[in-house]
């Protein structure tokens, strides 16, 4: 997938966005949670996303 910056992705971390994106939208809409509300699930799926989000922007920095 070409992004609007020129770079390829990798099929993989298209599916790992996917992925957060509906376990967030599921978790707020049918499981209640709140991210800001100090619950342990959300802010763990939150920190995850964002570690994986850092390693995956060092490792792609050319």
């Amino acid at each position: 997938m070409a992004l609007s910056i020129g770079r390829t992705s990798s099929p993989a971390i298209t599916a790992i966005g996917i992925v957060v994106a509906l376990v967030a939208i599921i978790g707020t809409r049918y499981l209640g949670w709140e991210w800001s509300s100090g619950q342990l699930v959300p802010m763990l799926i939150g920190v995850a996303a964002a570690v994986i989000a850092v390693v995956v922007v060092l490792t792609h920095r050319g």
